[in-house]
């Protein structure tokens, strides 16, 4: 368990962004349901991409990784047998997206993982699961999960509160069934973002998604994906976190970076600009400038994983930053709206959780001390960001926790200027 030591120093320079982990978790399963070979480049391999690389190998697929880790050479087709295994690590998105994909490909499948990974919720699926008669033992509600069965074409009730991902799973899967099918989205729909990554994904290998506005999704049966090449864009989620420490610090320019993209995470951008953020930005690079920031009412329905680093923005901002609707945030690899109040607590910050949100009594000024991670590559992160601008040491524990994202974010933070030592 490594701990990391970061003493004052505020970042400024430039560094290349790394893929959307969101992305490639789809261009990677799309292109394992495609007949025929498919190259996906700029890609980095982190613990999250190595569980649903594994996954889909499990389920027929043949993916090479090439030598330097940056482009993957995936061919689907192949055929496999019953049962198999999925150990999906402590990635929510293998979990929830494969679990369909196998009921199509697959008669009986496990599927296990660590971490707070166990615990997740699968209430939408285990309805489905209760319609269509498929088995399934899941003793606890707690992984590993156990499902012998074959999806079936139909309707489909979703609750759009409790996570995109479940609606991302019967997208890749509904398509490939016999018979029309339509998802049915019961309240509002949050984190929209991810369900628009997913469709466009889909569109690029053939597949065709009729979106009724969030309310209902069509899906024709018998579709068929068709092999291509496919380049995956740079991640807002991770990119956020350069982006608050440039204004924060003393700027930074971040490349890569797609202004047009889908991901919902690109509002962070707009939000910094609300906070009084000095934000420029071209056709593929966005430049954050020394800025001095004011709190503001944020809601983040649709942006989840922003939740810690805004917190930390919230706490070097002038007045009050309320974060609302972010109680799913709670169910992440870590409760992150607890992790994130503690942290910055601990360094002197005012953050008071709320059922949904937080309360950010800002113009803190942070001194050193030691946190915890709770092992959540998020939390860590953000609070390296915080870190850079404390008066003094901060020792972060279980800084690996980044490998599951963004396994080079430690070298780019000394790249810019960090100053990381190892406890």
């Amino acid at each position: 368990m490594k701990h990391l030591s970061i003493r004052p120093g505020l970042l400024t320079g430039s560094v290349d962004v790394p893929p959307s982990k969101s992305i490639a978790h789809r261009a990677i399963i799309a292109a394992a349901l495609a007949d025929g070979y498919s190259l996906v480049e700029n890609f980095i391999v982190s613990r999250d991409m190595e569980a649903t690389i594994e996954g889909m190998r499990r389920l027929g697929a043949t993916i090479k990784i090439n030598d330097e880790g940056e482009s993957l050479e995936i061919s689907g087709g192949s055929k496999i047998k019953s049962p198999i295994e999925i150990d999906c690590i402590e990635s929510g998105s293998t979990l929830r997206f494969l679990i369909p994909i196998a009921l199509v490909k697959n008669r009986e499948a496990i599927f296990k993982g660590q971490g707070r990974l166990v615990e997740r919720p699968l209430s939408e699926y285990l309805k489905i699961f209760e319609s269509q008669g498929i088995e399934f033992s899941l003793p606890g509600n707690r992984l590993p999960l156990s499902v012998k069965g074959s999806l079936k074409s139909g309707e489909f009730k979703v609750n759009g509160g409790v996570s995109s991902q479940f609606i991302t799973g019967l997208l890749f899967a509904l398509p490939l069934l016999h018979g029309n099918s339509r998802i049915l989205i019961e309240g509002e729909l949050e984190s929209r973002g991810y369900v628009d990554l997913t469709i466009d994904v889909l569109k690029d290998f053939g597949i065709e998604i009729r979106n009724k506005a969030y309310k209902e999704f069509f899906i024709q049966g018998d579709q068929i994906y068709r092999s291509r090449s496919f380049r995956i864009e740079g991640d807002y989620s991770q990119a956020a976190f350069w982006l608050a420490a440039g204004v924060l610090g003393n700027g930074i320019r971040l490349n890569g970076l797609n202004i047009h993209s889908l991901q919902g995470d690109r509002v962070i951008a707009d939000i910094l600009r609300a906070m009084g953020g000095d934000i420029i930005s071209g056709d593929d690079w966005i430049e954050a400038k020394p800025s001095v920031l004011k709190g503001i009412r944020i809601d983040v329905s649709q942006c989840p994983d922003l939740v810690p680093v805004l917190a930390v923005l919230g706490t070097y901002a002038e007045g009050v930053t309320t974060i609302e609707n972010g109680a799913r945030a709670r169910l992440k690899e870590s409760d992150r709206l607890h992790a994130i109040a503690a942290g910055l607590n601990k360094l002197g910050g005012d953050v008071t959780e709320t059922i949904e949100g937080l309360t950010v009594h800002g113009a803190r000024e942070l001194r050193g001390g030691v946190v915890d991670s709770f092992n959540d590559h998020r939390i860590a992160m953000a609070l390296a960001v915080a870190a850079s601008g404390a008066r003094g040491e901060v020792i972060i524990s279980e800084s690996e926790s980044v490998k599951k994202s963004y396994p080079r974010f430690w070298d780019d933070f000394s790249k810019l200027g960090g100053l990381v030592y190892e406890r």
